[in-house]
Parts: C-alpha cells; sequence; structure tokens
C-alpha cells in the first residue's frame, strides 16, 4: 500500500504506525513548532499512533478508518501546533496528564476545567487542602518525561458509565446516559482513564512547552504561543473577564444548569422554559445597568465591539431602549459607514486584502466626526455601498441634541486609533459584547464558546443568506484570526464586558443546525471540524421552544423573528 506523507512516497507496513512512519522519514525534530502531532486523512483527523495497515482488520472502526484511507488515495497531511487541529490535539494531552497528575497526587479532590483566558485555561481545584501549583507542575513534569504512550480504547458505553460510577465520576456518568451511541472511547493509564473527545498527541512526551501558574480557586494552565510554539505564550492577566466569566458560572448554579446534562433534565421536563425567561431577565437587567452606568457617567458616545456572532445589533438595540427609559435620544451609528473604498485598500506583503485590518477604516474622518458631533457640530455621516464597494454620500446629517447619546457598534469599536485626541474621557462608555458560556460537558470538558459562536453564524447565514455550512466554515479561521489581532487586544479596555450567551441556546440551536451539520462528508475541508461540534450536540436534547423566546432576544438575532429587524 503506497502513501503520500507530507507529499513523500511511502510504503505501508502491516502493524507500523504512521509515528513509525514519521521517524523512518526523520521528520521528528524535538521542536513543538515542527514535530506533528496528528495526521488528516480525507478530512478527518487521526491520531499519529494509527496503523494505515493492519495485520488483521474486522472491526467496524478499523474498516472505518480503512475507507479514509482509501478516500483519500494514500495521502496523509501532518499536523502540527501551527494548525489548530494540532492546537487542539496539544490541548487534549495536556489536559489529560493535568488532571491525570491532579487525581495521583489528591485522590479525592475535584478539578473542574472552569474557562479559558487568553493564552490560558483555569482549572478550578477543591477537596484538596494541601494543593500547590508548584507541586502539581512537577507531578507533570514527572509524567511527560515517562513519555508515557497515550492510546484509545474502545468500550461500550454501559461500561463506561459503570466505571465512571464506580470512581465517583457522576458528571461523566450523567452525560454519558444522554449518549445515543452504544460504543465510547476511552484513554487510559494505571487506573486513570479519561476522554475528550477528539485525538489526542502520540504520548505525554509530546508536551514540551507549558506551564502552570497559581490563581484564584486553583490553577492557570498556559499554552504554547500559537506562531512560535517554542515559546510560551505571553498570557497576561485580564481580572474584567475573570470576574464575568465567575459571574456567569454562578447564575449557572443558582439556575440549576452548570451541564449539558443538567441542560437536557430542564428540556425533558419542560422546566426549559423557565430558564428562557429567567436567562432573558438577566440581560434585561444587565442592559439597564449598563444604561444606569452611561447616564450616571455623563457619556455622551457608547462604543460597542466584540467578535462576530456575539449579538452586537441586538445589544445596540436594547441598550438604546433601555436610554431612552432614562430620557435620552439614543443614535445607532456603524464603524462600517466608515470604510474607505475598496479600490483604495492596498493588499499586504501575501498579496491579499485584509478586509479586517483596522486600515481599512478611515479613522481620521470618524474621529473628526465624532468629535465634531460631540461639541455640538453638525455633520454629514456617510453610507457604505458594500455591493459598490464605496462609500456614498446621501445627505445624512447630524447634529446631537442635548440628550442625545451615540451608540457605535464596529469591530474597531475599542480600538483607541478611532478616537480623537483631547475628548474628556467621561465623554465615551466602552462596551464589550461577547457569549462566554459557562456550560461544560462533564467537568474536564468545556464547551467551547468558539462552536457557540459558529453555531449562531452558521444558523444565520443558512437562514438569511441561504448560505451553505462549508462557505461559512471556510471562512471561520479567517474570522477569528482578525478578532485576535484586532478586538481581544482591547476587551480589558471595557467599562462593561457583557455575556451575550444564554444557557438554553444549544438545545434551540440545535434544531436549526443538526441537519446542515450531518449532511457534511468526510472528504470535505471542514469536516474535522463539523465533526468535533457533531460529537457536543450529539449529548443536547432539542427543545421545540422557540415560542417562548421574545422577539427582542439576542437567540432571535440568529434564528429569526428578531423585532429589531423589521421595517
Amino acid at each position: 500500500m503506497k502513501l503520500i506523507i507530507n507529499g513523500r512516497s511511502m510504503t505501508a507496513i502491516p502493524g507500523k504506525s504512521l509515528l513509525d512512519m514519521v521517524k523512518d522519514m526523520g521528520l521528528m525534530t524535538g521542536r513543538l513548532s515542527e514535530d506533528p502531532l496528528v495526521a488528516k486523512i480525507a478530512g478527518d483527523v487521526f491520531t499519529l499512533n494509527y496503523i494505515p495497515l493492519r495485520q488483521k482488520d474486522s472491526t467496524p472502526v478499523r474498516e472505518s478508518k480503512r475507507k479514509a484511507m482509501a478516500a483519500s488515495g494514500g495521502v496523509v497531511r501532518l499536523l502540527t501546533y501551527r494548525d489548530p487541529a494540532g492546537r487542539e490535539a496539544y490541548a487534549r494531552t495536556a489536559r489529560f496528564v493535568m488532571f491525570w497528575a491532579i487525581k495521583e497526587l489528591w485522590p479525592q479532590a475535584r478539578a473542574v476545567m472552569n474557562f479559558t483566558l487568553g493564552s490560558g485555561l483555569h482549572v478550578k481545584i477543591t477537596g484538596a487542602d494541601d494543593f500547590s501549583a508548584e507541586a502539581l507542575k512537577e507531578k507533570m513534569r514527572e509524567l511527560v518525561e515517562r513519555d508515557v504512550p497515550l492510546k484509545r480504547r474502545r468500550i461500550s458505553t454501559e461500561e463506561a458509565i459503570r466505571y465512571y460510577v464506580e470512581n465517583g465520576q457522576d458528571d461523566k456518568a450523567r452525560l454519558l446516559a444522554y449518549r445515543p451511541i452504544p460504543t465510547f472511547d476511552i484513554y487510559e493509564y494505571k487506573g486513570f482513564a479519561d476522554y475528550y473527545y477528539g485525538e489526542m498527541a502520540p504520548s505525554t512526551g509530546f508536551l514540551k512547552v507549558w506551564d502552570i501558574l497559581p490563581a484564584e480557586d486553583g490553577i492557570i494552565f498556559v499554552y504554547p504561543h500559537p506562531q512560535d510554539p517554542d515559546r510560551l505564550a505571553n498570557y497576561r492577566h485580564m481580572p474584567n473577564y475573570y470576574q464575568v466569566y465567575r459571574e456567569s458560572k454562578h447564575w449557572g448554579e443558582l439556575m440549576g444548569c452548570e451541564t449539558v446534562a443538567d441542560l437536557n433534565e430542564l428540556v425533558d421536563n419542560g422546566k426549559i422554559r423557565a430558564l428562557i425567561r429567567v436567562n432573558e431577565a438577566l440581560h434585561e437587567k444587565k442592559y439597564a445597568q449598563v444604561a444606569d452606568m452611561i447616564c450616571e457617567q455623563g457619556a455622551r458616545a457608547v462604543l460597542l465591539a466584540g467578535p462576530s456572532s456575539s449579538g452586537k445589533t441586538t445589544s445596540a438595540n436594547r441598550l438604546a431602549v433601555q436610554l431612552l427609559v432614562h430620557g435620552k435620544h439614543p443614535i445607532l451609528m456603524s464603524l462600517d459607514d466608515y470604510y474607505r473604498n475598496r479600490d483604495e485598500i492596498l493588499p499586504g506583503p501575501d498579496g491579499t486584502v485584509d478586509l479586517e485590518h483596522i486600515n481599512t477604516i478611515d479613522t481620521k474622518l470618524f474621529g473628526e466626526h465624532l468629535a465634531a458631533l460631540l461639541a455640538g457640530e453638525e455633520v454629514e455621516i456617510p453610507t457604505f455601498n458594500f455591493k459598490k464597494g464605496k462609500r456614498e454620500w446621501c445627505g445624512h446629517r447630524l447634529r446631537l441634541e442635548e440628550s442625545s447619546v451615540i451608540i457605535v457598534e464596529g469591530l474597531h469599536a475599542l480600538n483607541p486609533q478611532i478616537l480623537p485626541e483631547g475628548l474628556a474621557p467621561h465623554m465615551i462608555f466602552k462596551l464589550f459584547v461577547s457569549p462566554l458560556l459557562p456550560l461544560n460537558l462533564d467537568d474536564h470538558n468545556r464547551v467551547p464558546t468558539g462552536y457557540l459562536r459558529l453555531l449562531r453564524r452558521i444558523v444565520r447565514d443558512y437562514e438569511t443568506r441561504n448560505s451553505p455550512v462549508q462557505k461559512t466554515m471556510g471562512m471561520w479561521a479567517s474570522v477569528r484570526r482578525g478578532e485576535e489581532r484586532w478586538i481581544y487586544p482591547f476587551r480589558e479596555t471595557a467599562d462593561v464586558i457583557f455575556n451575550s450567551s444564554t444557557l438554553y441556546e444549544l438545545a434551540v440551536l440545535k434544531k436549526h443546525i443538526f441537519p446542515l451539520l450531518t449532511a457534511v462528508q468526510p472528504e470535505e475541508e471542514c469536516y474535522e471540524e463539523v465533526r468535533g461540534i457533531v460529537k457536543i450536540l450529539n449529548f443536547v436534547h432539542e427543545a421545540d421552544v422557540d415560542d417562548e423566546i421574545p422577539p427582542t432576544s439576542l437567540v432571535r438575532e440568529f434564528i429569526g423573528g428578531n423585532s429589531f429587524y423589521r421595517q
């Protein structure tokens, strides 16, 4: 059997793994930036422990993998930490070793994957009176140096449930009770077994770059730098973000919805309707509090930013309603109208045009207009014609009244480059909107916030633009890169960080999106990422409760029926 591994021809030998072949090819350098972590075959991701040609190959799992190899024509692409799938495999491996080390040092402790803070993962640890971040770091170093092979084993779901019940891991047992598939994969070593819904590195020795920092309630695990994996990422403390996450976790506890299993129970017993009402009331209360803060500060302009599919447009409109309650005259503006004409934007060094770069915005003109408006002058506001790629002047003139408050929404709204010099600080209020979903699958697996935003965008693109999943997924990596460069560096400068997630929406979105995701075929480029989302949604029960969701809800921005979009 002939293989093409990273463009080089190899002959598959029965019983020989991809890892063995990679070593034979001299591709293992000892550097995280260069060493492969997993392999992509026909749109799917496989462990390097995978054996392309087995001497005996009779189980359905092995047969499906042979099909993937056949579908690729023997082509194998090795993925490193620089690839998203490689980074995810590295993160899973790190979690396995970390939770294993905690289990060995503090057998009675409970370690919960709490939330991601930039380049760090916060893990909450309870039940370990003598806990020490330094002791945990030393134990992890020991496990990494032992270079323990990490091999997956398939068992029945019933067996997995029994194992987790016997070992006091009720969080996993409850989740698996909702698993519709009769089998379950685990990684295990000397009594410790866990799984993270995706491939891991071949062994613990692949964890070459990481750190552990002490933190409130536990530790921060620091990952390698995504662009320079041979060094640690530049982790910086984000107290505002941290407090928002903690508050969200607290509300999950109060509403009895901390995990997907909790959500499923609420769907099954009909109490999800009460969850929707409380969740929506919390959002409305928060918008009212933000409006109070704006008015108390005497701000005349609100700068509202956030990543894609955060609900910025609905947030701007709901905040406007709350400002009306204060007797203010809110005016909605979009930074998009200050885009430069497309033919004026020069390509970058790689020949492509980055439409998310700050230079695509005429920051000088916006700053002049904002300063003039706040000084009481009248200005003509442009409108950007996206079909023509040009800025147009349609006679839209604006002057602020004494009670006016401008709400400026846009990707770069928190970037200091858009602000003119000399403005009194109290005149500007900064708001960052992002869905920070506090829901866990189990103690060791979160529902990634990025997945929630991606689901929202897929549903909206399909419903409003008839855009297929593949197109939305194809743009997502570029969207994320733009967010990392142009949005997230400024989020801690916000006066308020607004969590726009709702605990109930996974159950609502599944009804809209699951058929679209499961229609994606293995040979398609986005299959692996889609498969990761499907693995999570497989555990989620659908909720047919759209009638309970109010027309001003953030969720309505994506599933339709949002009253702010009606003419």
